[in-house]
């Protein structure tokens, strides 16, 4: 059982996935959003033989939802219709800060962070979604109840 994770920027979109237990998290090259984006996502799906997609859903600190979330979902809407596969979302404040921090920390130029905080950033999403996903049982819906993966 494999799962994506996606982290949606307004030129990458950062991507990571699952072993096939569902248990680890790894990074994959980072794709350049563009008209064709839906379609790379779809290949990987079929070539990695994903079963489910989790995409980071943009709040704000108080928790509500502002324009950047609302592309997020239509961006999973699009990409469930393109696949057919369940598409989850999965709570990404401060996953760019924290990704980005952990690079700091590694002392990464800043041109080489720019390419990695992205797919980071992916893997810090996907990974907390797996954590969720073993301890409960279950994956996690945007309106914090469970749903589980199908």
């Amino acid at each position: 059982m494999r799962v994506l994770g996606l982290d949606l920027g307004d030129r990458r979109v950062g991507v990571a996935v699952s072993d096939p237990l569902g248990l680890t998290a790894q990074g994959l090259p980072t794709l350049t959003r563009n008209d064709l984006t839906l379609d790379a996502i779809a290949d990987l799906c079929v070539r990695l033989d994903v079963v489910s997609i989790v995409i980071g859903l943009p709040r704000n600190m108080d928790g509500s939802y502002g324009p950047r979330a609302e592309m997020a979902r239509e961006f999973g809407r699009q990409l469930h219709q393109r696949t057919g596969l369940p598409v989850h979302e999965w709570d990404e404040r401060l996953t760019t800060r924290a990704a980005d921090n952990v690079l700091l920390e590694a002392d990464l130029s800043r041109k080489k962070r720019r390419g990695a905080v992205d797919r980071l950033a992916a893997v810090l999403i996907l990974q907390g979604f797996l954590d969720r996903q073993r301890v409960v049982g279950t994956a996690d819906r945007s309106d914090g109840g469970p749903a589980k993966l199908t």
